[in-house]
């Protein structure tokens, strides 16, 4: 039913949407702070406050609150949807991939995305609360490790304080599960950064390398997988490292591949029962196809991940189901296809399979 003209709608909602769509499409990351930081000023005020702002047409008084995202505040509470809103609706709302449409719908969660506690955008909140607007039923907090200080690695301090954060997030969003996890860095020796005894109460662990990218071809092989073998890790993290030129939301000039032995990594995934991600970034779409078709050929798991750095980023998991359709990986073998049990279960000890 349309809603009346006199009906004020959620300004809130409106500016959190707008964000979404913004970082969706890799739009102006100021634009985003610019949206994000009105909506959290709006919730802030105390009721009524700011609907006597815009009667009084002061909103661009309030701390947080400019030109732009005034107007759209007021067409809000005047019950019209936002012009700026109206327009990305039309250019910002279309399908991001086309295949795996299917696959998509299968999927239950995400086992990869960041916060503001180290290189994401938004506070862990906002990140959950996104997922679960999404459908997911789940979602894994994997922010850095240590040694990325330019990314902001949580320290084996810090992490013991997210997962309080973590636990005190755990009623207010039921059903939904947020599980705990990490990006773990991948050290030169292979061994992963953060300490044993704070990885085995994760949840989830996500290994990447970050760092040496152009290690030569048979120490790389090495490492990783001395990483795939050590009993923590449960999802190899974009596996060659690579950025792609022409999806650079950064503009650079790319990366290349990291060099390693694929079928060794693969087979040593294989044996261990860790799943190989399908990085979902589209500066990254990792590993590349032909590698995804040896993953396939050496039954591996997989996991299809956003590495979400922005609450609208965790619309990015059409990119991966595209990919890992055209593919033909076996959803069955996609951990985040997986109910919470079974996707926990097999984490504790990879043995375990999704119930039939």
């Amino acid at each position: 039913m349309a809603q009346p003209d006199n009906e004020p709608r959620d300004a809130v909602a409106d500016l959190r949407r707008i964000a979404f769509l913004l970082e969706r499409t890799l739009q102006s990351s100021y634009r985003v702070k610019a949206f994000r930081g009105a909506a959290a000023a709006a919730a802030a005020l105390p009721d009524g406050e700011l609907e006597q702002a815009a009667r009084a047409g002061t909103l661009t008084t309030l701390k947080g609150i400019g030109d732009t995202t005034a107007a759209c505040i007021s067409a809000s509470l005047g019950g019209e949807v936002p012009e700026y809103l109206a327009h990305l609706q039309e250019t910002a709302a279309a399908p991001l991939a086309t295949g795996g449409e299917a696959l998509r719908a299968l999927l239950r969660g995400d086992c990869h995305c960041h916060s503001d506690w180290s290189d994401g955008g938004s506070p862990i909140p906002e990140m959950a609360v996104t997922a679960l607007e999404l459908g997911h039923e789940y979602a894994v907090l994997t922010d850095h490790s240590p040694r990325l200080k330019v990314a902001g690695g949580l320290t084996a301090a810090r992490l013991r304080r997210q997962l309080g954060i973590l636990d005190s997030l755990r009623e207010p969003l039921a059903p939904f599960r947020l599980l705990s996890g990490i990006e773990v860095d991948i050290l030169d020796d292979g061994a992963l950064d953060q300490e044993a005894d704070l990885l085995a109460r994760l949840d989830v662990v996500v290994a990447s390398v970050h760092s040496v990218l152009k290690m030569p071809r048979e120490p790389m092989t090495a490492r990783m997988i001395a990483a795939v073998g050590n009993r923590h890790t449960d999802i190899l993290g974009h596996c060659t490292g690579r950025m792609v030129s022409e999806r650079n939301s950064r503009g650079g000039k790319g990366r290349p591949p990291s060099q390693f032995d694929a079928a060794a990594v693969f087979a040593a995934c294989a044996e261990s029962g860790v799943a190989v991600e399908i990085n979902c970034r589209p500066e990254r779409l990792d590993p590349p196809m032909a590698l995804l078709r040896q993953a396939i050929e050496a039954v591996c798991l997989f996991a299809i991940d956003t590495d979400a750095h922005a609450p609208g980023q965790l619309d990015w998991q059409q990119y991966g189901c595209a990919r890992a359709a055209c593919s033909g990986v076996d959803p069955a073998s996609i951990v985040n296809t997986w109910p919470v049990a079974d996707l926990l279960a097999w984490s504790h000890d990879h043995t375990h399979r999704a119930s039939p």
